[in-house]
């Protein structure tokens, strides 16, 4: 994902999500083998870049899924349940008890299509590609999807 986007999911949790934003700031404290106080005295335009770095090793992708999760729930809503509902799945504010086992492929590309047209594309790759690898449950359809539309590939 790029820079930016990285950078404001943090300072959305800095604001919105204080208890999610110290959690993050412990475990990337934690894999630098630092005290957590030496990265809060920095400035954010500082200590984000270096967050977002850490994060990114494999030892911290629950700690990073757990932001990820957290960020969309909270800053995306719109995204998540208008998608969930596209597909008609349940759902409480964008939270799922029981995803079905596939989905058609028509509804599907209909849905994403109205993602896109509602929301940045680098936010809709996130969400689906977060979507796609936090649940149990694997759409066929959706992991096609993820690998051939170029906008829905993260760095491109």
């Amino acid at each position: 994902m790029s820079a930016k986007l990285s950078s404001q999911i943090l300072d959305d949790l800095y604001t919105d999500d204080r208890p999610l934003y110290r959690g993050a700031l412990g475990a990337v404290a934690n894999a630098k083998r630092m005290r957590p106080v030496f990265l809060e005295k920095q400035s954010r335009a500082q200590r984000h870049p270096d967050m977002v770095a850490t994060l990114a090793r494999p030892s911290l992708d629950e700690v990073t899924g757990t932001i990820l999760r957290g960020w969309l729930l909270k800053k995306q809503t719109g995204l998540i349940t208008g998608f969930l509902d596209a597909l008609g799945i349940k759902h409480e504010k964008g939270v799922v008890e029981s995803l079905p086992d596939d989905v058609d492929e028509a509804k599907l590309k209909s849905a994403i299509e109205s993602l896109l047209a509602a929301h940045p594309p680098e936010v809709v790759a996130v969400y689906l590609l977060a979507f796609a690898a936090m649940n149990d449950v694997h759409w066929p359809a959706l992991d096609a999807l993820l690998k051939s539309d170029a906008r829905l590939q993260l760095g491109a």
